[in-house]
């Protein structure tokens, strides 16, 4: 038996922080055909359930052409259940339809804990509100006969955090007949340890959204088999985020860094989104020029992005004895007690201004 856990969908986020309005027209688009793409690959799988672990959208009034195509996908796989559990993005008015849900849709609420089984498999979930989080995990009551998965929506900690509402405290859920706690809310995927008998595992983001969120993106299958489950996670998303430290040297001028930036991400596909951070000390000459690094880039990927996080190179050697306004004022600096990357701009500065040019930021 076989079952997908997926989370923090955030279907029909506006997607507008980073991209243009038809870029992220584009992007809304796509997230919602990447979950069309999953049911595609659950119905091909044999899938018997798609656990959403919250988040499965990302505002309170959700686009009519969206929820048409969440409820298509729902309505046209009968054979597949849906387990939904709305996270702390979920209040949105998806559900809010006339008539019954279809039986293939299993929710949950904050009110008691809900089990579904399939077979010797027992689905058991709540969702994470003001009224419960104190007994959360005192409440969990389960049969160790059965292969048990848990489904919660918060932050994994180890202790009580000051946002209660939405941590789940890991310790209370130790040794409660647990073999795969399946999370939402953080948005890449881990598998660790729960305790001898189960994991815990956050199955990430279906699709980066932003430059917070690099690396792979996709669901996890879980195989059961004799009450054994095995975990495999499925790189799916259309396009992945990537974020690139590229260090330069006093050394380089423009042509090197451009080439240290070309190699540093042509292994990287042209569909998806790249940042690139350039770090590392530069001469005091060298001014970085971003717009030439952006339009040598720009058109290579959906969406690149780049910044420059250098520090100035300064030879303090070589303006011990000099007796210019300029060396009076790199000795002066020196000796300040702040810290030194702030030194270095700050001269950097002052150095332009005694040089009579202009200095942007």
């Amino acid at each position: 038996m076989k079952f997908i856990h997926c989370a923090d969908l955030h279907l029909d986020s506006k997607m507008e922080s980073n991209l243009s309005g038809e870029d992220a027209r584009l992007r809304r688009e796509e997230l919602l055909d990447t979950f069309s793409g999953m049911v595609g690959y659950a119905s091909e799988n044999n899938i018997t359930a798609i656990l959403i672990a919250g988040d499965l959208f990302d505002k309170v009034h959700i686009r009519k052409h969206a929820k048409q195509r969440v409820w298509e996908e729902i309505n046209g796989h009968p054979e597949i259940d849906f387990i939904y559990l709305q996270g702390n993005h979920d209040r949105s008015d998806f559900l809010d339809i006339e008539g019954p849900y279809p039986d293939n849709l299993k929710l949950f609420s904050g009110e008691e804990w809900i089990s579904y089984s399939y077979g010797d498999v027992v689905i058991t979930g709540r969702e994470i509100t003001d009224n419960n989080y104190k007994t959360l995990g005192a409440n969990l009551v389960l049969d160790s006969t059965n292969c048990n998965i848990v489904m919660l929506h918060g932050q994994e900690s180890e202790y009580e955090g000051s946002d209660k509402t939405y941590v789940v405290n890991l310790p209370e859920f130790r040794d409660k007949g647990i073999d795969y706690l399946a999370l939402g809310h953080i948005h890449s995927y881990k598998l660790d340890r729960l305790d001898d008998r189960g994991v815990y595992c956050y199955s990430g983001a279906l699709e980066g959204r932003g430059f917070d969120e690099v690396g792979p993106k996709g669901f996890v299958v879980l195989d059961v088999e004799d009450k054994k489950i095995s975990v495999t996670f499925i790189q799916f998303a259309k396009r992945l985020i990537h974020e690139v430290v590229v260090e330069v040297d006093p050394e380089d001028d423009m042509a090197s860094i451009l080439e240290k930036i070309k190699t540093y991400t042509e292994m990287y596909p042209e569909r998806d989104l790249t940042k690139v951070i350039i770090t590392g000390h530069r001469s005091m000459d060298l001014d970085i020029d971003l717009p030439r690094i952006k339009r040598n880039f720009e058109n290579r990927f959906f969406l690149f992005k780049v910044c420059d996080e250098t520090r100035v190179e300064i030879n303090y050697e070589q303006y011990a004895n000099d007796r210019s306004l300029k060396g009076a004022f790199v000795r002066l600096m020196e000796n300040k007690d702040i810290p030194d990357e702030d030194r270095d701009r700050i001269i950097e500065i002052g150095m332009k201004a005694l040089m009579g040019e202009e200095f942007t930021d």
